[in-house]
């Protein structure tokens, strides 16, 4: 009888640890790798990130059912991870530029905000991109994405699903840890 008390607990023990991890994984954090070039020199090819799940409140699915509650709005400059708007079954990682209701262009490489003669910091961009874009008027609930690395990203302004809803938003990207660590900002 002591021996079964003594497997029981074992059970026990590896269910509350499955439970956590299942957790963890799939409400709280997302690790991800980076496949591509689009956001370089700010996380480079292979680099593998942790990504908050819950920066801006719940939007997970749930055996089939998506739970979203937004208790914080993203803002412009926060790396995102999200669905693909063309095929939610792929995540991708870029920056948040245009927010709701805002009109984002693209002039010359550089990007303008609701027809600034001012155009937004792109201090972490890597090299002077070119390009006229736009404008593009973001629509209600939705983001305007780029990548850090202009010439080589696939974003935004080349999509056929333009924008990004909340509800496809995975997480916000907080901290690379490998192949060193380094907040993500």
């Amino acid at each position: 009888m002591k021996i079964w008390n003594e497997i029981w607990d074992y059970v026990k023990m590896i269910i509350i640890v499955v439970v956590v991890v299942l957790v963890v994984n799939n409400v709280v954090l997302i690790n991800a790798k980076i496949p591509s070039e689009s956001m370089e020199n700010t996380i480079m090819t292979g680099d593998r990130i942790f990504g908050f799940r819950m920066a801006y409140g719940l939007n997970f699915d749930f055996f089939g059912k998506h739970i979203s509650h937004k208790t914080k709005d993203p803002e412009r400059f926060d790396i995102i991870i999200f669905k693909f708007p063309d095929d939610e079954s792929q995540l991708f990682i870029k920056r948040l530029i245009g927010l709701p209701g805002e009109t984002v262009e693209i002039r010359d490489g550089k990007v303008y905000i609701n027809g600034s003669d001012e155009p937004l910091d792109d201090s972490f961009v890597p090299e002077v991109p070119t390009g006229n874009y736009g404008p593009y008027t973001v629509p209600e609930n939705s983001y305007f994405m780029l990548g850090d690395n202009r010439e080589y990203s696939r974003d935004s302004r080349f999509w056929q699903n333009t924008f990004v809803s909340f509800d496809e938003i995975v997480g916000k990207a907080i901290v690379r840890y490998y192949p060193s660590i380094k907040l993500l900002k």
